[in-house]
């Protein structure tokens, strides 16, 4: 029988149920770590499912930084008003909002970069793999490879969190969505800088 303070631990964590939890430390033979890993794998399913779930409640946060020159506003929804208005949730939203001020995403997701930004890069990339006498396939890869770190450059769901650059942002609201039992979302955000 595993130890219910590690139970309540890893439940803290990753908002799983008792017996998920139960059954994945047995599986793990008692490790922590392994126990969260498949915790994640089975709960992908789980968080797959809430984000069909439509998001219409939630709130809008804002952050003002560095003496009022920068300044956020981020659109957060929930499914249900209750958990909009819990602390887990404002706290969600008010850490995106920092994260908004410091990294300055141009993009929610990198869905909605437009596809002649996307083309542009692509360009931009292929000049710069031009002459370097590599094969057609190393240089596609080389492209494909930049234009990944683009997109967690520019796309707010796959940035490193500043706060903990091991966790991703996207990475950041699953563990919401684990531990509020709901779909949350990143509708829109706004960042401001004064003068430009």
């Amino acid at each position: 029988m595993a130890d219910n303070n590690l139970i309540k631990e890893i439940r803290e964590i990753t908002g799983a149920g008792i017996l998920d939890v139960q059954s994945a430390l047995s599986e793990a033979g008692g490790d922590k770590e392994k126990a969260m890993e498949l915790l994640r794998k089975k709960g992908v399913t789980k968080l797959a499912k809430k984000a069909d779930r439509e998001a219409r409640e939630g709130i809008v946060e804002s952050y003002i930084h560095a003496g009022g020159r920068v300044g956020v506003l981020v659109e957060l929804n929930c499914e249900t008003d209750f958990v909009a208005r819990t602390d887990d949730f404002k706290n969600l939203a008010k850490e995106l909002s920092l994260h908004i001020a410091a990294a300055n995403p141009l993009y929610v997701s990198r869905e909605e970069v437009p596809a002649e930004v996307i083309e542009k890069e692509r360009e931009i990339y292929k000049e710069q793999s031009a002459g370097q006498g590599k094969p057609d396939d190393v240089v596609a890869k080389m492209i494909e490879g930049k234009l990944e770190k683009f997109f967690e450059e520019v796309c707010l769901l796959e940035q490193p969190f500043v706060k903990d650059p091991n966790v991703k942002i996207s990475q950041l609201i699953s563990n919401g969505v684990a531990k509020m039992g709901e779909n949350v979302q990143v509708r829109r955000f706004a960042r401001y800088v004064l003068g430009s």
